[in-house]
């Protein structure tokens, strides 16, 4: 017969989910999921980093400049399109690669923040992904 435990990973997932009447919150720099911790249960409203490199890099004004180059250009296309992070980056770093290359995961990061508020989803083949999990070339599109 085979075995009906849970798996690790499943497991793993179910420790990092909030109590009931906590919810679910995202990082306010990288836009991550932050995973339940037993010890913030008397602090957990106050949470607001995932990890201790997003508490240190704190959010930059280049983060609020790359948020708003991913709305304007979603503003400026179909209701529909996507557009790619990297087109953020190029705009806030400029034409140059060593500029805009460096900008790709804080324009990742950026794409988080927004869906995070609701204002975009992240897709990966025309379909909706987690942004805290998904790997490899992203689209971001405007919240449907």
């Amino acid at each position: 017969m085979p075995d009906r435990r849970p798996s690790r990973a499943s497991a793993a997932r179910a420790a990092t989910a909030p109590p009931p009447g906590h919810e679910p919150r995202s990082c306010v720099v990288c836009g991550r999921t932050i995973g339940w911790r037993a010890k913030w249960a008397r602090s957990w409203d106050q949470v607001r980093y995932c990890s201790d490199g997003c508490r240190g890099r704190g959010l930059q004004p280049v983060d609020t400049a790359l948020e708003e180059s991913l709305l304007d250009l979603l503003g400026r296309r179909a209701a529909t399109a996507t557009v790619c992070p990297s087109e953020a980056a190029r705009a806030v770093g400029g034409a140059d690669e060593a500029a805009w290359r460096p900008l790709m995961e804080p324009a990742r990061m950026a794409a988080r923040r927004l869906v995070a508020r609701g204002e975009a989803e992240i897709t990966q083949g025309g379909q909706v992904v987690d942004p805290s999990t998904a790997k490899g070339p992203v689209r971001v599109r405007r919240a449907r």
